[in-house]
């Protein structure tokens, strides 16, 4: 008996280690980020669409930071396990619109991680202006 429980160990951990490396990324649900914004995605259609809201917790304008609508779309989970993904903020207390673009990863340690880039676009008066309309 003492021979086969160390096989049984190592089968075990065989049929463990597969399915924590396969483990799929789920974009639905809340997220918060280093400097203390939160997102929220409501579930992903069949087609890879969703929605949900952004309340940002950094701003350059002075008017008062409210929960802004987000609108986005992903590579399906069942074809990719870390899908890429993109969406759009439209600010709403403010005249600009931010674009994301990412992928969704899992971690060493199990945690599911956005990894993104950005750029705000700011309404400008006139064309001339256009350089500056863009972070």
């Amino acid at each position: 008996m003492v021979q086969v429980t160390p096989f049984l160990l190592v089968l075990n951990l065989a049929l463990v280690a597969p399915s924590l490396s396969a483990r799929k990324c789920v974009l639905t649900g809340r997220w918060s980020n280093d400097l203390g914004s939160n997102m929220t995605i409501a579930a992903v259609n069949g087609r890879g669409e969703f929605s949900g809201s952004y309340h940002t917790a950094v701003t350059a304008t002075t008017n008062e930071i409210q929960v802004s609508p987000l609108q986005g779309s992903q590579h399906l989970t069942n074809q990719k396990s870390h899908p890429a993904f993109g969406f759009t903020v439209k600010w709403s207390f403010s005249d600009s619109i931010t674009v994301f673009t990412g992928q969704c990863y899992v971690d060493k340690k199990g945690r599911e991680v956005l990894k993104t880039m950005w750029l705000l676009r700011s309404h400008q008066n006139d064309i001339k202006d256009d350089w500056k309309a863009t972070r």
